[in-house]
């Protein structure tokens, strides 16, 4: 008998969440990966707005106004070879937001500078990245401090 792709995923879905539920790790794992992944199209919508690709966005964000960092470490943070990032840059760089400098120490490495400009677009960005989806907005104010204390502590924050 051949399933369809929606009843597959519905079997598939219905037996994993199943099996979370018998393990609370697992469970709020799946259901903290089922927000962050119902954030995807939120993420798309404010680089669209600022007039950025995704792959830019998140690369300005990555980047902090008066540190350079080499590309490189841009690639590495994106998962990526420095290939990719290059592409990425050049449009960053065209549009004025970001500059591209030898390293004084090593003329060989490229360093990124976010530019004034850059750094006023991505000051907006990660305010807007910032405001919490729905989801947790409407929490009441003391699970929201919960939230934040428990996902301070997964990731080893004060």
């Amino acid at each position: 008998m051949l399933m369809t792709r929606s009843a597959a995923r519905g079997t598939a879905t219905g037996s994993s969440r199943r099996a979370a539920s018998r393990d609370p790790g697992r469970e709020a794992w799946a259901l903290l990966y089922e927000l962050l992944q119902r954030q995807r199209r939120r993420f798309f919508s404010i680089a669209a707005e600022l007039g950025l690709a995704p792959m830019q966005a998140h690369t300005l964000r990555l980047l902090e106004p008066e540190t350079p960092i080499p590309m490189s470490e841009v690639a590495e943070a994106l998962s990526c070879d420095a290939s990719n990032v290059t592409g990425i840059i050049d449009r960053l760089e065209s549009r004025g937001l970001v500059e591209r400098r030898s390293d004084p120490n090593d003329r060989r490495v490229r360093m990124l500078i976010v530019t004034r400009k850059g750094a006023v677009l991505r000051e907006r960005l990660v305010g807007r990245l910032g405001e919490p989806p729905a989801e947790v907005a409407l929490l009441p104010a003391a699970d929201q401090r919960t939230l934040r204390d428990i996902l301070r502590k997964t990731l080893g924050r004060p």
